[in-house]
């Protein structure tokens, strides 16, 4: 799969989130929606794509103490939102139970409280795990956060392409594939 010059669509997650993923710390995110089933499997809508960090909704009670340096409480979303990295989802996997994520907990900045929500929010649909490699773009760049913008969707698309061509993988390859397979590893034991 080659790296795509310019992606022209973000995915809206917590600031703090974003900083997660793109500092390295982090390589996974949880969704129900902004997803859907085709011919019974689960897909992502977009698999390359921008983060768009949102503020509003984020909640300190909901992040553990690590990622409090980074939280920015907000009544309102920004004017101008900094977009900075990019991701690309190198795996779906369907949570069956509460805990594969118990297994997960040193990697993520998440609380068991966030965990619980997730889980408990629409029980009847199932959540997924993504695993998401980022990529720190060469120049960061803010953008108009315009009312097309605004609104509680996960995907945003973007009124002009961002250039991502010369963006660079925030974990090596041997880093993310390090990761990625631990992951893989706990989620199956704990199935």
């Amino acid at each position: 799969m080659a790296w795509p010059s310019s992606l022209q669509v973000a995915l809206k997650e917590w600031a703090t989130v974003a900083d997660a993923l793109e500092s390295g710390r982090q390589i996974l995110l949880l969704r129900k929606g902004g997803i859907y089933e085709s011919a019974g499997e689960f897909e992502v809508e977009n698999r390359e794509f921008l983060l768009f960090p949102t503020y509003v909704h984020q909640n300190l009670k909901m992040l553990k103490d690590e990622a409090h340096a980074g939280f920015e409480a907000r009544t309102a979303e920004p004017e101008q939102v900094r977009l900075s990295i990019a991701g690309v989802v190198t795996d779906i996997i369907q949570l069956a139970s509460r805990r594969q994520m118990d297994a997960l907990d040193s990697e993520h900045v998440w609380t068991p409280p966030l965990i619980d929500m997730r889980f408990n929010y629409r029980p009847e649909n199932p959540l997924y795990l993504l695993l998401v490699r980022a990529y720190e773009l060469h120049e960061p760049l803010s953008i108009t956060n315009t009312p097309a913008y605004a609104g509680c969707k996960s995907w945003v698309p973007l009124d002009e392409p961002i250039p991502t061509g010369d963006a660079l993988p925030v974990l090596d390859d041997v880093k993310y594939e390090f990761g990625r397979k631990s992951i893989l590893g706990r989620l199956a034991r704990k199935t």
